[in-house]
């Protein structure tokens, strides 16, 4: 199930297929953060790595290997049984950060460096998703911009974040199945899509991140698949 929340509530519910139907909800670029000129002629000017070296692995004794990756499974007793992943709520990100649209834009953008995060939903006072900010739409004041841009470069992170945020913003419930956020992703450009209830109340965040670490990690093959076919 999906939704579409904005400052006045909910805008939509129900499948993917109709999400390009909601006048707001359409594939963005996203702008950048200003930079200078004498970075961007560093950035140009930067030389091409030099390849690495390549190097003889090393001789491994397999049989030794096998013997020793067998004892230490033996000590770490039954192993769980895989489980394909197929909803929301296997790789979402639980407790994901939040910023309030009051908060101003210099602030926020520190907020979301200090987490390492490159988006954060936004959130009332109530706990429900109103927008999506995405630290691409903040023009930082460390990164200062040309001459003669400085000014509107302080008012903008002086602004509060509803002035910058993305709304309506699409939202997905944790029992959606994982291909179809996939496909909204694609559709849209977003990085992620906050994960609430029908209320429009944050429960977390599935980024494309999060897809592709579970596709990284164990298990990999069976990311997509459901139960065995029955051939009886």
């Amino acid at each position: 199930m999906f939704f579409v929340f904005g400052p006045s509530g909910q805008i939509y519910r129900g499948g993917p297929e109709n999400l390009s139907q909601i006048a707001a909800v359409r594939p963005v670029g996203r702008p950048q953060a200003l930079r200078t000129r004498s970075m961007d002629a560093e950035a140009n000017a930067a030389p091409a790595p030099a390849p690495l070296a390549r190097e003889h692995a090393p001789v491994v004794n397999l049989r030794l290997h096998d013997a020793v990756a067998a004892y230490i499974q033996t000590g770490q007793g039954p192993q769980r049984r895989r489980e394909p992943l197929t909803l929301v709520s296997d790789v979402m990100s639980h407790g994901a950060l939040s910023v309030a649209p009051s908060m101003r834009v210099n602030d926020a953008w520190q907020t979301l460096a200090e987490h390492r995060v490159a988006q954060a939903p936004v959130v009332d006072e109530l706990g429900r998703v109103v927008g999506l900010l995405l630290r691409a739409d903040m023009a930082p004041l460390d990164l200062l911009p040309e001459p003669g841009a400085v000014k509107e470069a302080i008012e903008l992170a002086r602004r509060p974040v509803s002035e910058v945020m993305l709304t309506p913003v699409p939202a997905v419930a944790a029992d959606t199945a994982l291909r179809r956020v996939a496909g909204v992703l694609l559709s849209t450009g977003l990085p992620g899509l906050p994960v609430t209830d029908e209320a429009g109340v944050l429960a977390g965040f599935i980024s494309r991140t999060d897809i592709l670490r579970a596709v990284a990690a164990d298990p990999p093959l069976d990311l997509w698949s459901g139960p065995a076919p029955d051939h009886s």
